[in-house]
């Protein structure tokens, strides 16, 4: 079998993933050092692709930036981002509509961590925040931007109640984000997850605890295929 990846010793950067996923190998920082996470930026840069580092600290940002001048830090997404001019564009392009929405303030980092990565593969994001269940007129208030959405991605900690109302208002397919956001008996997100994966209001679908950039990945490849079928 033809090997589409290279071999930098402590990673093997897959080089074949455009052609598969639609976007270059993302890189997760966490547990990397910054000089790894540099090395490994450079490499995808090097086969004309874009860079995308998750969970980022400024550290690796500065590493990063010294070897790709166009990098740029996303804070309070927590995200690296450089965009390459050789960069080979998807010949579908996605340019639907989706919106992230929050429960509260405090779930805005996992929030713009899926909006910058739905915005880097080419999404175009509505950003709603503060609008949980604890004052459920936000929400109203906001219903019809809400249905004018092609998908959209709910964040929510504490009971994590959020996605499951409004999956009862309205017919988008609905991504759902427990985050770990919430005092002791919410046990880091786990009391959300829970809630969301037992949600009786139909077209809900659950990623992992604080996965804003799994919940845009989602989004994409919904996107992707209605593109694909023309509809």
């Amino acid at each position: 079998m033809k090997k589409h990846y290279e071999d930098i010793g402590f990673a093997k950067v897959d080089h074949h993933r455009p052609r598969r996923k639609g976007f270059p190998e993302t890189i997760y920082c966490a547990e990397k050092t910054p000089a790894q996470v540099a090395k490994i930026a450079q490499t995808i840069w090097a086969r004309g692709h874009n860079v995308l580092a998750t969970r980022a600290d400024r550290k690796a940002f500065l590493a990063v930036k010294k070897v790709l001048k166009k990098a740029h830090y996303h804070e309070t997404a927590r995200i690296i981002t450089a965009l390459n001019p050789k960069t080979t564009r998807d010949p579908r392009p996605v340019t639907r509509d989706i919106s992230i929405i929050t429960a509260g303030t405090a779930d805005l980092p996992v929030a713009e961590e899926a909006a910058v990565t739905a915005e880097f593969l080419g999404l175009k994001v509505e950003r709603l925040f503060d609008v949980g269940v604890a004052g459920i007129h936000r929400l109203v208030n906001n219903l019809d931007k809400l249905k004018k959405a092609r998908v959209v991605i709910v964040i929510a900690g504490m009971e994590g109640a959020l996605p499951s109302v409004l999956g009862g208002l309205i017919d988008k397919p609905i991504i759902a984000v427990p985050t770990s956001v919430g005092y002791g008996a919410s046990f880091k997100g786990l009391s959300a997850l829970l809630t969301m994966l037992n949600s009786c209001a139909p077209g809900i679908a659950v990623v992992n605890i604080d996965n804003g950039f799994g919940a845009a990945v989602m989004a994409y490849s919904i996107l992707k295929q209605i593109k694909r079928s023309g509809l």
